[in-house]
């Protein structure tokens, strides 16, 4: 048969598990490859095991030392060069687990056989995720992302090589663009938390390296090759600017400016979310950041339509001028015990104080009270499926501000509204905001998401660097794990433990676009490689007149931060995307 690769071995032990074949002279298997073998049982008939190559090793039989080499090379010394591959069992159909039979025929699986090697002829709705090392494509489960029988994607990899946000993005645009969603995908919405400079603020441009090459690529995996076709951006406000525009460069349209008035942080009770380590038992000061939060909440009174606050008839305008109120009154023997606590100390209480004021800078621009009062600065999915709010302009204790109250805002929307629609939200850096010691309202509300996210339709993919500094909680719960370039002592990290040896190594090793992806299903990791992006990932990406044009106009209500609207569906509608 054209597909033989070669015949099970007899010098080694066969299992069900693993097993070794000695590769024919005129054959070849590199590591990804997927093999079949078939054995005949009495009573039960034709057993096929399929695997994947996990090691592929050469040497020559017939040689004692290794100056042989030589000899043998100069026809002096009889030896035979041959290659043993060793096959990881991905399944067994039947479910009779008997080892192959040395001698048996083992051939590369093609067609249905490969498709049935890894579980795709198993997944009623399937993602493509990538090509693998065959050139065909490979498939993730739809139920293990969108709460069916599971969710959630970590991902893992060095900074600027692992290509974790480019696969992100990759993914996602593969689950709303595929068709995998059905007629639900209309109402299937992403939250996209950028760190990468002004990167993703062209989402919805294509990019101008993408050629006849990426889109037949594009074409082999079922997904169009085109730009994502909804995107609201959002960004910080310019500091020191009255008029409240975005803090951006590159785009200068399409982009909502956004922050949170005075009197939203004082009635939300938004404060906690100030304080990082906030509820770290360690921290004595905790039972004071709820009781100036709830004093605020009690109160300040809103005072103009500009966000600001009166509060014990003083008016605030400034999120520094609320700063130096609350200091003034845990300074005060008179009014301390009043807002920080009958029980609390001048120890305790200026513990606080010193982590408050150094919370100004950080928050000051997107915490106001001067700037005129508009709907369109309040962060929301609705009205685009993907929304992008870029944070890189502001400082780590502000990425976290942000990034806690609007999941925390999202997550009481989107449990309100019900099941029926997916909340994917995408979080890079997930160690910053859910790291393994610790506690906050942000990783209370990330654990929330992991453990419970599920049932409410909101799906974290998480992107880190080190995955051994994430909360162990957020990665048990992530059924899909991915892993790009690694740092070699990351690798040797027990979160790490899905991955074969071979595959550890070669995730020191890997290059950008190419990843490792676990999924429930099958028991092996899958090498893929994903295409280059369709749309622009940086302003140099991007045709100067795309760049030049107008966000395009809407029948709907408008909404500054909505480039591009999705148009008018019917209730048979596919997804207009």
């Amino acid at each position: 048969m054209s597909d033989a690769v070669g015949l099970v071995v007899g010098t080694e032990d066969s299992t069900p598990l693993k097993f070794a074949v000695a590769v024919g002279p005129d054959a070849y298997l590199q590591l990804d490859d997927v093999v079949v073998t078939q054995r005949t049982l009495p009573g039960v008939g034709p057993v096929m095991t399929s695997g994947i190559v996990t090691e592929v090793r050469s040497r020559h039989e017939g040689a004692s030392f290794g100056s042989d080499v030589f000899l043998i090379a100069d026809g002096v010394l009889p030896a035979q060069v041959q290659e043993i591959a060793e096959i990881t069992t991905t399944r067994v159909d039947p479910e009779v687990y008997v080892p192959p039979l040395p001698g048996s025929q083992a051939r590369r699986a093609q067609g249905d056989e490969r498709a049935r090697a890894l579980y795709f002829d198993q997944m009623d709705q399937k993602v493509p995720v990538g090509l693998g090392r065959d050139g065909l494509p490979v498939f993730l489960n739809l139920e293990f992302l969108n709460g069916v029988r599971g969710a959630h994607v970590s991902i893992s990899g060095i900074s600027g090589v692992a290509t974790k946000t480019s696969f992100a993005l990759w993914l996602m645009h593969s689950i709303f663009r595929s068709g995998v969603l059905g007629g639900g995908g209309r109402n299937s919405k992403a939250l996209v938390f950028s760190v990468k400079g002004e990167d993703l603020l062209f989402l919805d441009k294509t990019n101008v390296r993408l050629d006849d090459r990426l889109r037949e690529e594009y074409a082999l995996l079922g997904v169009p090759a085109e730009p994502f076709a909804s995107v609201g951006f959002f960004a910080p406000p310019t500091p020191q600017d009255a008029a409240g525009r975005p803090h951006v460069t590159g785009r200068t349209s399409g982009v909502s400016a956004f922050w949170w008035t005075l009197a939203e942080f004082c009635a939300d009770g938004l404060l906690p979310y100030v304080f990082a380590d906030v509820e770290d038992e360690r921290n004595q000061y905790t039972m004071v950041v709820h009781n100036v939060a709830s004093r605020l909440r009690f109160e300040a009174e809103a005072a103009g339509v500009d966000g600001a606050v009166t509060i014990e008839g003083r008016t605030v305008r400034t999120y520094e001028a609320l700063v130096d109120f609350v200091v003034d009154k845990l300074s005060d023997d008179s009014t301390r015990g009043t807002w920080a606590g009958p029980a609390i100390g001048q120890g305790t209480a200026n513990a606080f104080i010193r982590r408050l004021i150094s919370s100004v800078r950080p928050l000051r621009e997107i915490i106001r009270g001067d700037l005129p009062k508009s709907d369109e600065r309040v962060v929301s999915t609705e009205g685009q499926q993907i929304t992008v709010v870029d944070l890189h302009n502001l400082q780590e204790r502000g990425q976290r501000f942000v990034v806690g109250v609007v999941l925390a805002a999202e997550t009481r929307r989107k449990e309100a509204a019900g099941t029926g629609s997916l909340l994917f939200t995408m979080i890079d850096e997930l160690n910053k905001y859910a790291p393994r010691e610790g506690n906050s309202p942000i990783k209370d509300t990330l654990l929330d998401i992991a453990e419970r996210g599920r049932s409410l339709g909101i799906i974290l993919i998480g992107a880190q660097q080190t995955a051994s500094e994430v909360e162990r909680r957020i990665i048990s719960n992530s059924s899909i794990k991915v892993v790009g370039r690694l740092d070699p002592a990351e690798a040797g990290r027990p979160e790490y433990g899905f991955l074969p040896p071979s595959q550890r190594q070669r995730a020191t090793l890997a290059k950008p676009g190419t990843m490792f992806v676990t999924q429930p299903e099958i028991p092996v990791p899958l090498a893929i490689e994903f295409p280059f992006p369709a749309w622009a990932t940086r302003q140099s990406e991007c045709n100067a007149e795309d760049l030049a044009a107008p966000p395009q106009s809407s029948s709907a209500a408008p909404r500054a931060s909505v480039f591009t609207r999705l148009p008018p569906t019917t209730e048979d509608d596919e997804p207009p995307f």
